[in-house]
């Protein structure tokens, strides 16, 4: 999945055909003003402020505590590109927005477009960190509301592809317990348990983010069925042919190659026979293959906030972890509800 100079017309259509459309504007300054202009509408409360029903200007702005005159223009802007559409004399909600943007939406991906604030003054070191080679470091230096709202972030993107994630992982007959690495949240292990009613679950994470995840964890209603784990990845004791099922999702990325191997080994002596290790990351593309927007960009962006020495993988990289390990890696399979996004199974026999 790409974004880009999308042409209107055929005239634009033409311009752009023949090179005359200056894409690296389209891609930087209509692509910065676009995000900032939906981003704002979640911050100050316009969406939800139309969940009930069409409103003027005066009657949002009011409700957002916000000046009429510059939440007009803010609305004619999300109208314009789709996220708003005029009714009568005032606006109302599309169904993008509806499903998306809605705090209460059971879709709502609005907690991280809250992130993206704050992620948004991240990137602003982009720069500074390719001239030094010196990363954020996030983890350490985020305040607990800023952690609260990270963890609300993964979690909104987490729902849109849980049903998906339940569906391919490989689950085998009668499996009992599982281990999700790195899950904080825990929905995706929440997905799998409600698919799997004789499973339960072990959500594994620092406990900065088990106590930060906490609530979050307890709104999926399963009880002790999917309970948190206290542990540091890279040197908890995951114990022997204790698990069915060992899912590591979005951990890979802030780990470096010698971690993700060691984890890899421990995850093997984890695992029942006939149990599986699934990796979920962005795929980085292979030296001689082309590089996917989304793996490369978020490659760049997770060097940036995190530490040296780790990025996004290839699936021959995650292969490799898990046959040195012992386990027999399956065939990648992509994940259509997040683009750029694979999961490397492997079994242990």
């Amino acid at each position: 999945m790409k974004i880009g100079a999308i042409p209107e017309t055929p005239l634009e259509w033409l311009a752009l055909k023949l090179g005359l459309v200056p894409e690296p504007i389209v891609d930087t300054h209509a692509a910065m003003l676009l995000a900032r202009t939906v981003m704002a509408g979640a911050e100050l409360g316009v969406f939800d402020a139309l969940a009930k029903g069409p409103l003027g200007v005066e009657a949002v702005a009011t409700a957002c505590g916000a000046a009429p005159g510059p939440t007009g223009l803010l609305m004619e802007a999300l109208a314009a590109c789709g996220y708003l559409r005029r009714r009568g004399g005032g606006f109302a909600l599309t169904g993008r927005s509806r499903k998306w943007l809605l705090a209460d939406a059971p879709a709502s991906v609005r907690d991280k477009l809250l992130l993206q604030v704050i992620e948004w003054r991240w990137l602003e070191e982009l720069e500074a960190f390719v001239r030094t080679g010196l990363p954020l470091e996030f983890h350490d230096a985020i305040s607990a509301a800023e952690l609260d709202l990270y963890h609300r972030g993964m979690r909104a993107l987490a729902q849109v592809a849980g049903g998906e994630v339940a569906r391919r992982t490989p689950v085998r007959r009668g499996a009992t317990l599982m281990l999700d690495i790195g899950g904080s949240h825990g929905h995706y292990a929440a997905e799998l348990c409600r698919r799997h009613p004789g499973l339960s679950a072990e959500v594994m994470d620092l406990p900065e983010a088990v106590e930060a995840a906490a609530p979050i964890l307890a709104r999926e209603g399963l009880g002790q069925r999917v309970v948190h784990r206290a542990g540091d990845a890279t040197t908890a004791d995951l114990g022997s042919e204790r698990y069915d099922l060992v899912l590591m999702s979005n951990l890979a990325h802030h780990l470096d190659d010698g971690q993700n191997r060691d984890l890899a080994e421990r995850v093997a002596r984890a695992l029942k026979p006939g149990g599986a290790f699934v990796i979920q990351e962005p795929a980085r593309a292979e030296p001689s293959g082309r590089a996917g927007w989304a793996p490369a960009l978020l490659g760049l962006y997770f060097a940036l906030q995190s530490r040296p020495g780790v990025r996004t993988w290839t699936v021959a990289e995650m292969a490799g972890w898990q046959a040195a390990a012992g386990l027999r890696p399956r065939r990648a399979k992509p994940l259509l509800t997040a683009p750029g996004w694979v999961q490397q199974a492997a079994i242990r026999y």
